[in-house]
């Protein structure tokens, strides 16, 4: 499958929310009415990917640059139809490559999937290695 990883614009904005609806409650402050327009706000103020399976939309992840002392992965999500292909994986390398000179963190609940992927945890982060 072709996949395309390109940054977060207007356009994408209702799949993106209704591939965050599926997952249900765990993200419900993002999609919900009180969240909604606030989490929009942080998606442009952030650096936002997604990922592309054709034309769907499969990924994103939320990331913040710290002026040259890390970048911040604050959210990951692939959506449920496209798990296990490695695509969560990928945007993590893609980071990696837009910060080649920084260390990149990811903030996260779901240890066990940053374990899997061999991340060092630091504290309550883990390092993208």
């Amino acid at each position: 499958m072709t996949t395309i990883i390109r940054r977060y614009t207007n356009q994408d904005e209702q799949a993106l929310f209704a591939m965050m609806e599926q997952e249900g409650s765990d993200w419900s402050d993002y999609f919900g009415n009180k969240g909604r327009q606030q989490y929009i706000a942080a998606l442009k103020a952030s650096i936002t990917l997604v990922m592309f399976e054709q034309n769907e939309l499969c990924a994103y992840a939320r990331i913040h640059e710290d002026g040259g002392f890390g970048v911040y992965v604050y959210d990951l999500l692939v959506g449920k139809n496209y798990r296990g292909k490695g695509y969560g994986k990928a945007l993590m390398s893609h980071v990696k490559t837009m910060f080649p000179e920084q260390s990149a963190y990811v903030m996260s609940d779901v240890d066990e999937y940053y374990c899997k992927l061999g991340y060092d945890r630091i504290g309550s982060i883990f390092e993208i290695g």
